[in-house]
């Protein structure tokens, strides 16, 4: 049953907040209700009737907590929005109110070596089109990558493409200062920096809102995207094991994708054989030979090669990864969905092994790798 809050004056709380936008809009509400939930098939009935009541999308810090004032003064509810491009369904309000969308407060404050200072609503792609000119880009991001904000992501992610380099947003000295908004009594402005980022990191919103963000660099490579195959799905994935272990070797993804997944990647079909499994690679131009090497070593087939002056055009490989491959396997077949895990580790893939062996064409194997806790 749809939850909103009833009998409220949403005139007069609009009105209250000045000149700040208000969407009351119910077709576009509703759309700034969702993400991706519906992946799940227990989200997907669970969220699919929820939405807020309005839609609120401030420009400035200041105009962030008039509105934090204006809804704990109502007593209504908050669900803090990025872009949408999560799907775990973290900003669809299970109660109705307020959906506060940052995505206007999208500005590059400032770039120094190795740092930014941005506002949460600006897109990933936006502070590489900016940082990169310099030398730096962004260490990790998810696959929506093009779409996805900064304060999404931080809020509502854990790692992705960089993160077999990085590590995952929680790792320390992956976000380095916030600024937040909290909704109490009399809201006021905190300043969290060091290990207290880790208060707001990756808590989906639900205890401040990121108004703004400092955030640490990587240096930009000439990164090639790579498609290496193979005709033993255990074999491709210690190839992935050995390149993440190859310290030498400067990588940016490693995802590896047991068939019959790469037949669901339809823009990519000339590169991957039939009944073959495949390795999706980002890769560093200056490793590219010795990358080599390793493809040979483990008996690889590399089929694509997309240059460092021709990735950001067309298809981008990154958007086969990670969530996107759901995504594209369900374009194909709306019944599937996917069960996350995390090995433990294993440098041998014992139990990735076991798992493939005991699962058998019931679940399709996909191996994202990262570094964790070094």
């Amino acid at each position: 049953m749809t939850t909103t809050v009833a009998a409220f004056d949403w005139d007069t709380f609009a009105a209250s907040l000045g000149e700040i936008e208000v969407i009351r809009d119910r077709a576009q509400v509703e759309k700034l209700s969702k993400d991706y939930y519906y992946f799940s098939p227990i989200l997907q009935g669970q969220l699919e009737d929820k939405h807020a009541d309005v839609v609120v999308r401030p420009t400035s810090e200041a105009e962030v907590l008039t509105v934090a004032r204006a809804c704990v003064a109502a007593r209504v509810p908050v669900t803090i929005r990025g872009a949408g491009t999560g799907n775990y369904g973290q900003c669809v309000p299970l109660a109705g109110g307020v959906i506060l969308d940052l995505s206007r407060m999208n500005a590059v404050k400032w770039v120094k070596p190795g740092v930014a200072c941005v506002e949460p609503g600006a897109k990933l792609s936006a502070i590489d089109k900016v940082t990169r000119p310099q030398g730096w880009e962004i260490r990790m991001y998810p696959s929506t990558y093009r779409t996805a904000t900064i304060g999404g992501f931080i809020g509502g992610g854990s790692g992705g493409i960089g993160s077999i380099t990085y590590g995952q947003l929680r790792d320390r000295g992956n976000l380095n200062a916030v600024r937040v908004v909290t909704l109490e009594d009399e809201p006021r402005v905190i300043e969290l920096r060091g290990d207290a980022v880790q208060q707001v990191n990756h808590a989906y919103g639900t205890n401040g809102i990121i108004t703004e963000l400092e955030i640490p660099l990587g240096p930009a490579y000439p990164w090639a995207e790579v498609i290496v195959t193979f005709g033993d799905f255990m074999t491709a994935a210690r190839f992935g094991q050995a390149l993440g272990e190859a310290d030498g070797l400067i990588k940016k993804l490693i995802s590896i994708h047991a068939a019959p997944i790469p037949s669901y990647f339809a823009a990519l079909k000339p590169y991957l054989p039939a009944d073959k499994h495949a390795a999706l690679l980002i890769v560093a131009e200056p490793s590219m030979e010795s990358f080599g090497d390793l493809v040979v070593e483990f008996g690889g087939t590399l089929t694509y090669h997309k240059g460092a002056e021709d990735a950001g055009k067309g298809t981008a490989l990154a958007e086969f990864t990670w969530n996107h491959t759901t995504l594209h396997a369900r374009s194909v077949d709306p019944s599937l969905t996917y069960l996350q895990t995390i090995f433990p580790h294993d440098p041998e893939l014992k139990l990735l092994q076991h798992c493939y062996e005991h699962f058998g064409d019931e679940v399709m194997m996909h191996v994202e790798y990262l570094r964790s806790a070094g």
